[in-house]
This record gives C-alpha cells, structure tokens and sequence, in this order.
C-alpha cells in the first residue's frame, strides 16, 4: 500500500501549544512584574558571605520573599543572577516584585545604618555607639584602635587613632569589618583635615599630633563655635609662658568610669594627661574634634586671655590676670555651690 507523504499533519494540536506557551509566557511576566504580596511588610535577610544560590534561595523563601520557587529559579536564570548575588544584610519589602528583588540582591542593596558620630567623642564612646549598632564589635574596635601595625597603613605615627576619628554622619553595614569603619571614618578626617592646614600648624611651631590634640583640647572645653577662637588663645598664650595648661578634661581622660564631672579628686590624680601635673600638651588627644575646634587651634583670638572660668550655661568668663580669675570663680562657681 502506497502511503501518502503529503498528507497534511492537523494544526491544532500547534496552535493550543504555541497559545499554552505564549499564556504561560504572559502569566510569567505578570508574576515576575507583580508584588510578592499586599502586606507590604518589611522583612531583613542576611546573605552569608559564600551562600550557593540555592542557599540565597532558601534564605529568602524562609523569609516570604519567594511566592512561586520554580519561576524564580527560571527568572534567575533569564537574568542570569544566578551568580552575580552579593552576601550582606538586606532590607526587603513584600510588596516588591521579584525582578526588582533580584536586582537589589545583584547590585548588592545591602541595608546601611545611618550613625551620627558627634564632635568630641572619644573613641571610647564611638566604639560604644557602633557597638550598639550591632556595626562593630567593641573589644575589637578598641584593641585596633591602637595596633600600631595598622594605623601605620592609616598614615597615624601615633599610639591610638583617637583624634582621628572624624565626627560626621555616617552609613555603614553589617558586612563591614572593623578596619573598613575605622578606614572610612580616618579617610573622613583626612578629606576636611587639608595639607594646608597641617602646613599652617607648622608655621606656627606644631606637629601634626600636637595639632590634633591642642584641638581636641577645644572641643572638650567648649560646644560653643564662638568662643573657641578664645579657648585657644588660653592654651596658646600658657604654651608661650611656660604655664601648666590646666585642662580639667584632661585630667578625667581615660579613667574608670569616664566621669563625667570633673572633681578636685580628679585633679590632683598623678596621670600623664593630667595637665594640672604635667607641664605642655598632653601625649595625644583625648577626643575627636570637628572642624571648628580644628580651625581654632590654628586661628586663636588675638587676646592676652590665660584664664577661664564656665558660668554653668554653656559659656565662659574669660581673665588676663589670676585676680581677675579668682573673683570670676568666685562668682560663678564659689557663690553657686552655696545656693
């Protein structure tokens, strides 16, 4: 029997698959475009560094991010993501779709911490604040903040980064290790800390340590933009003379407790900041100035001042001579304690 080779295959059978195919194409692109859900809830996953995809994936779906497995492995893959996904920590949202998760996981979104780091913190509390971030770990931070070893790649000749630390606002991440936050704040103080300034500190017979600590001196005395130019003047004009420097935040540096009322106890502590016992600068600084503290140490007011005295809101009374002085602390302190 002779068989017919031309005869026509039926179409249907096609025509239901290429539809079937090009719908399913449709839902796929709809699911893809879609919200994951309308809770619009905010969930965080860590991606550990290493994590194999499916392991992210996992990761993810335990966190109700993936609504439909298989088209996201599929979506993964047309978007060839599938080896492009960076760990950290990230911040996702239930009402993103899954193309604009796989490209957050892609380009590496990771969740920043926004962290002020206020002028004139040690790095003593800059280390707590960080810590309390969950940012750093605080035994770490403080052991690196005097390696030696490492400042020396910093640039810092000295025996701690303290002074270094520039105050600033601040995003950091969790996949962030110590040296990288300690790098970033340094790399901070050297952007607004310019080489002019430094040449300007030698002019005037400093070393760019004893710069920073005259400055974080400053900053610990006084908040107030105004009279620092005067606080500065103090020092400068003591330095001149001879004259023990007297700093009372010096001479709590460092202790236990960092107490935060200076005490005559407090005073008389044989220490080597303690300015009240040792005559100069300290041996480094005792915070981390801002630029206004940093700028006075350099442009002190052109006054014969070798004295002040706070009046208990914020400002000071400023003397020449130590009568003038005496009656000042009478005034604002003596008559105080008696009220």
């Amino acid at each position: 029997m002779k068989i017919d080779r031309f005869k026509k295959v039926p179409r249907w059978p096609v025509l239901i698959a290429s539809l079937l195919i090009f719908l399913g194409g449709i839902a796929f692109l709809a699911w893809a475009g879609s919200p994951i859900d309308g809770r619009k809830a905010t969930v965080i996953v860590e991606i550990p560094k290493g994590s194999s995809f499916t392991r992210v994936v996992d990761l993810i779906e335990q966190a109700g991010m993936v609504s439909n497995r298989p088209c996201f492995y599929m979506l993964s893959i047309a978007l060839g993501a599938t080896r492009q996904i960076k760990a950290g920590e990230y911040e996702f949202s239930t009402a993103m779709t899954p193309i604009g998760l796989i490209d957050r996981l892609v380009r590496g979104e990771i969740k920043k911490y926004p962290i002020l780091i206020p002028e004139d913190f040690t790095v003593r509390e800059i280390a707590d604040r960080l810590a309390a971030q969950k940012l750093v770990n605080e035994e770490s931070f403080m052991a690196l903040a005097s390696d030696r070893a490492f400042l020396r790649t910093l640039g810092i000749e000295a025996d701690s980064v303290e002074g270094y630390l520039y105050p600033d606002t601040y995003h950091f991440d969790r996949s962030m290790t110590e040296k990288d936050v300690m790098r970033k704040m340094v790399g901070r103080f050297r952007e607004v800390v310019t080489r002019a300034m430094f040449a300007e500190a030698a002019s005037m017979g400093m070393t760019p340590e004893e710069f920073v600590i005259l400055a974080s001196m400053i900053g610990k005395e006084s908040g107030c933009k105004e009279e620092k130019p005067f606080i500065s003047a103090v020092f400068h004009n003591r330095l001149k003379r001879g004259m023990k420097l007297q700093c009372d935040p010096t001479a709590v540096y460092r202790l236990e407790g960092s107490p935060a009322v200076v005490m005559k106890r407090h005073l008389q502590k044989d220490t080597p900041y303690n300015t009240y016992r040792i005559g100069g600068l300290p041996p480094g600084p005792i915070a981390n100035p801002g630029l206004d503290s940093l700028k006075a140490a350099l442009q002190p007011a052109q006054v014969n001042y070798l004295y002040f005295v706070s009046k208990n809101d914020g400002s000071h009374e400023f003397s020449s001579t130590l009568t003038a002085h005496n009656r000042a602390v009478i005034k604002y302190q003596i008559e105080r304690q008696k009220d």
